[in-house]
């Protein structure tokens, strides 16, 4: 970040914070106040006292200096526990709006920009946690990553997008981050011996979700920049500055259809090309780790093996991505003496070690223990929900929190169920339409009164060429959700089969099971 977008950043903070002020005095309303601060990166809490922070970290990576300047942000404000996002991003939560001022400006001296990572902005890029390190890779896409998030910095304060704007790349056909469901999605792949990257367009997930199409032809890496340029184009262009609710990209496809999309799509690329020339191109220097590895002979589910030999990935899940400051301060006393190791936050809300030698690895996974969760139940997403996000509707932090302690209580420890994905309302920040098991959160008379539901939708899959949402299958209170689970997780270790192949197999027990619990 230069000298000079620093001091502009620094210089709207204060005229923010009047805003922010008009609105604790009532001067202005809550949408009022959305409006100016999701773009500082700043929301209020649902009580419209205090306020949430985000970061901008991009793509998740967090070197050891800026792990330990969010853990000094977190012990100077005194706050407990931050919040890790499914889109690799930190949240830093309950603190008034001085120190969340304050926050912003200490972040931008530092070299964290919080500028456009909320409102209508492109928020923090996605990717695959272990690029770069992942045995199969196509290639590194971190510098790729890192060069979108330049040029979007470049131009941040002078964005009029109609709406937010998602942008994500993967070095896996798995999909971890979705690349097929977002507005502009990256997939690296191999051409022979060349690096490319297959291209998808006009995705997304929340209300009416849609896969994204897919550019016929492979693009060279060094033009990611150039895309940048054509999607925010065609959305100023093309998107609906009037209805809010159709403020995306997604339904500007629907408005076209796909190939007329495809078509003027092509054609912001194409006047991207003649606008910048050769000026956006990117020739990363691709950094190699030269570190020496030890092999280890430990294994653990939460151990992957790096492409690099000897070197090793640890895996740590907080449950419902509450990363403890006093667990920060653990790692961080542990990682400063280790050469190379950085942390890299996940899209599910956890975060790897990376580039620890065999030894280092061993020590990770003591260390981190009992800092994380044990089976793929307790490695469940959920939003921040109710009682802190102020569109949120229902509690999605407590019905995880309510499900693990269940199936503690009853001493279910078995790695039964698959990773659960809970949203506290239908714009799914826990991405719940594309997990095998997602929830929604929903207010519903049920008995001539209101009460706690949430949608169940099943059989959500992310994959290159096998991305599809869930199917809405009906209500559940919140409060027989756990015992729901727990039946469905009985019938899994009965058969001794995975929930997948499990409903093919058992489609009328399912519908069985569920009708019981639906209202």
């Amino acid at each position: 970040m230069n000298s000079e977008l620093k001091k502009t950043l620094i210089n709207e903070i204060d005229e923010f914070k009047e805003i922010a002020y008009k609105f604790l005095s009532g001067e202005i309303n809550r949408a009022q106040f959305k409006k100016a601060s999701g773009k500082m990166g700043v929301y209020s809490h649902r009580d419209g006292k205090s306020f949430m922070v985000r970061l901008r970290t991009t793509a998740g990576v967090i070197p050891v200096k800026k792990l330990e300047f969010i853990h000094n942000l977190a012990k100077k404000y005194d706050l407990h526990k931050i919040h890790i996002t499914t889109r690799q991003a930190i949240q830093l939560h309950g603190v008034n709006i001085d120190d969340a001022c304050e926050i912003l400006k200490e972040a931008i001296e530092f070299g964290i920009c919080t500028r456009g990572v909320g409102g209508d902005n492109p928020g923090n890029i996605a990717m695959s946690a272990l690029s770069g390190v992942k045995v199969g890779e196509a290639f590194d896409i971190v510098p790729y990553v890192f060069a979108i998030d330049d040029n979007i910095k470049r131009q941040v304060t002078s964005y009029n997008l109609p709406r937010k704007l998602k942008i994500n790349l993967s070095n896996d056909t798995k999909d971890r981050v979705h690349v097929t469901a977002v507005d502009l999605g990256f997939l690296a792949v191999k051409d022979g011996e060349k690096n490319k990257f297959k291209v998808f367009i006009g995705g997304g997930i929340g209300r009416n979700p849609r896969v994204a199409v897919e550019l016929e032809k492979l693009i060279n890496p060094e033009d990611v920049v150039y895309h940048l340029e054509a999607i925010t184009n065609l959305f100023m262009a093309e998107g609906d500055y009037n209805n809010h609710g159709k403020a995306r990209i997604r339904y500007i496809v629907e408005r076209m259809g796909e190939e007329a999309f495809t078509k003027c799509y092509m054609k912001h690329l194409s006047e991207a090309f003649e606008k910048f020339g050769d000026s956006l191109k990117v020739y990363p220097t691709i950094k190699e780790i030269l570190k020496a590895g030890i092999k280890t002979d430990i294994k653990s589910f939460r151990l992957t093996e790096q492409k690099q030999e000897g070197l090793y990935s640890v895996y740590v899940k907080p449950i419902g991505g509450q990363f403890k400051t006093c667990d920060i301060e653990k790692i961080l006393k542990a990682i400063k003496e280790m050469e190379d190791v950085e942390l890299r936050l996940t899209s599910t809300e956890g975060y790897y070690i990376i580039n620890l030698n065999g030894k280092e690895a061993e020590k990770m996974l003591e260390l981190t223990e009992s800092m994380t969760g044990k089976t793929r139940l307790e490695d469940s997403v959920s939003c921040i929900g109710v009682p802190v996000c102020q569109m949120g509707v229902m509690p999605s932090q407590t019905l995880l929190n309510e499900i693990i302690t269940y199936f503690r209580e009853n001493n279910i420890t078995d790695d039964l169920l698959p990773r659960l994905a809970i949203s506290g309302c239908p714009n799914s920040c826990s991405i719940h339409e594309l997990a095998p098991i997602g929830f929604a959160g929903k207010f519903k008379r049920v008995n001539g009164t209101m009460q706690n539901t949430f949608e169940l939708h099943i059989r959500g899959k992310f994959a290159i060429g096998q991305t599809k949402f869930g199917t809405y299958v009906g209500d559940i209170l919140q409060a027989r959700i756990p015992e729901y689970l727990m039946e469905i997780a009985k019938e899994l270790k009965k058969e001794n089969m995975e929930f997948e192949p499990w409903f093919i197999a058992n489609q009328e027990k399912f519908q069985t099971i569920t009708s019981n619990y639906l209202v």
